[in-house]
């Protein structure tokens, strides 16, 4: 692989995946499952400790759970006491198991489980969370969203029904690339957005992973997505589909593979998934040239953890790009809003965000996966909004295209 700019440090790399040392930055306790809400209740959490209802235990000083220690540091000893004392009851299940599937069922919180990753093993599973959490951070851009009449629900896709990419759900193959299909997706629909949907494009996901280097991370080994949107505004972007589509000048070349309990497609394995090596030319065929089907944007940032904050930027610009801590648990996600009751943590994950909404009273973020269309609800997950749960809220990235050069080409 080539290797283009300087390298960013900061993250860390957990197991096979990358984020943070513990869950959300947690010193948790050996072995023992983290003891997160499976449910909201004033002062309390709801654990499951054995056969039969969960109990409740008090929560944490405030109503903090402990996923949130790492805003709070102090909280950090109380969270492992936690954790420490409830580790003899808490079941242990095998990841993908079918155990695992019917604990979350009976607890009948807010969402359902069933089998995906069809023959697939845990490496790589663990090989698809491939973003480094907690690492360098784009500067912040505040849009005083506080005065801003926001709608109880917002889905782009029928915001901008003439945008194509918003409703598309890509597949990252064997491949930790998530980082960067987070990045191209948002940057597709913004594209499309900024320009009143008179230009849309996909952008290639080939070409920001195997050419940013070491700005963005390691390849098909996790990356950052803060350096996927610099590298956008400053080393631009061209075109390209799916795997074997022939569209663009550079679509995905890494193989879709099963993430459901059955298919077509050959069942997901740990091996493979090398870093495509960096070509600067379009396959053949295509046209304009490589530099000249290049896509740019005019800023790129971070955006503050708040929930209205993230409201308002997705609600005026398009799509965000978000992060978030998958635990063994949400590998199972069929329908509703997930929220984190069982399982151990997985690694760090990127994908897009695009609305909001409350389902059944809860509040959730409407997010967009690259596993594929028969993962989850047809490519597409809820997870619970407002609380920064798994960390959903602190990694939010986007930034705004160069519109100038669609014009001058029109």
């Amino acid at each position: 692989m080539e290797q283009e700019g300087g390298g960013l440090g900061g993250g860390q790399q957990a197991g096979c995946c990358h984020s943070r040392g513990g869950p959300l930055g947690m010193t948790q306790a050996p072995g023992a499952a983290p003891a997160v809400p499976a449910e909201r209740s004033p002062g309390r959490e709801r654990v499951p400790v054995g056969p039969g209802e969960p109990r409740w235990i008090p929560r944490s000083p405030g109503g903090v759970s402990c996923p949130a220690a790492k805003m709070w540091p102090s909280l950090s000893l109380l969270c492992v006491l936690v954790a420490s004392a409830s580790a003899r009851s808490i079941p242990y299940f095998p990841p993908l198991s079918d155990d695992l599937v019917n604990h979350i069922n009976k607890l009948n919180t807010t969402w359902k489980a069933g089998h995906n990753f069809h023959n697939a093993d845990m490496s790589y599973v663990k090989k698809l969370c491939g973003t480094f959490l907690g690492g360098p951070k784009l500067p912040e851009r505040v849009d005083f969203a506080a005065d801003l009449e926001l709608p109880d629900n917002f889905d782009s896709r029928t915001q901008w029904p003439n945008c194509p990419t918003i409703s598309e759900i890509r597949d990252q193959g064997s491949c930790g690339s998530c980082w960067a299909f987070g990045a191209v997706e948002a940057i597709s629909d913004r594209i499309c957005v900024h320009t009143n949907a008179k230009v849309s494009v996909e952008v290639s996901a080939e070409d920001l992973l195997s050419c940013c280097g070491f700005e963005c991370g390691m390849g098909c080994n996790g990356g950052y997505p803060s350096g996927a949107w610099r590298f956008w505004t400053e080393r631009g972007l061209v075109s390209g589909g799916l795997y074997d589509s022939h569209v663009g000048c550079r679509p995905y070349s890494i193989p879709p593979c099963e993430h459901h309990v059955n298919g077509t497609r050959p069942p997901c394995t740990g091996e493979g998934g090398s870093t495509p090596r960096c070509s600067k030319h379009c396959e053949p065929g295509y046209s304009p040239s490589y530099k000249e089907d290049k896509h740019y944007g005019i800023t790129s940032y971070g955006v503050p953890r708040s929930e209205k904050e993230i409201m308002a930027e997705i609600y005026k610009n398009g799509p965000v790009e978000g992060a978030f801590i998958v635990y063994e648990d949400f590998l199972m996600y069929k329908s509703g809003v997930y929220q984190h009751v069982s399982g151990e943590q997985v690694g760090g994950h990127a994908i897009r965000i695009l609305g909001w909404g409350v389902e059944n009273d809860t509040p959730y973020w409407l997010v967009a996966n690259s596993w594929n269309t028969d993962w989850g609800e047809n490519g597409f997950f809820k997870i619970l909004r407002g609380d920064d749960h798994c960390g959903i809220e602190s990694e939010v990235v986007a930034g705004i295209p160069r519109t100038e050069q669609y014009w001058k080409r029109m």
